[in-house]
């Protein structure tokens, strides 16, 4: 049995896409921030400058995606099986935080929502929706 932090280390090693982001997290207690440093690679318009949509959906997930891998001790990534992104302001070109709220974690899917920002976290970026479903060992 591994400790929160060993497996939510895992987990961020473990996917190819997070390394390119160039995403971490911090851990106090039970609560995980995701962290995303701005890259310029991660730019998706050039004039503004801003955060490529692409690139915030996928952090959203992969906040959600490693909440679940903190609370669930498995070696298993789970899988995706919906979400619904909502684009709530321009990311700009600084660093993002995101905290997931796992809504409902049942004993196949979990509900989770997740919300990102850069300044004030009370002027979120984008939020996500999602189902997911539980890897079993």
């Amino acid at each position: 049995m591994s400790t929160p932090a060993e497996q939510l280390k895992a987990f961020l090693q473990s996917v190819p896409y997070i390394r390119f982001l160039g995403m971490t997290a911090e851990l106090a207690g039970d609560e995980m921030t995701a962290i995303l440093p701005f890259a310029p690679h991660l730019i998706g318009n050039t004039y503004l400058p801003a955060l490529h949509g692409g690139v915030i959906g996928a952090f959203l997930e992969m906040t959600a995606l490693a909440q679940l891998s903190v609370v669930q001790d498995t070696p298993k990534v789970h899988k995706t099986i919906d979400v619904t992104i909502e684009y709530l302001r321009p990311g700009r070109s600084m660093t993002t935080y995101a905290r997931a709220d796992l809504r409902k974690v049942g004993r196949r899917i979990a509900n989770v929502t997740v919300e990102a920002w850069q300044e004030a976290k009370d002027s979120p970026i984008a939020a996500l929706r999602g189902h997911f479903l539980l890897s079993g060992d």
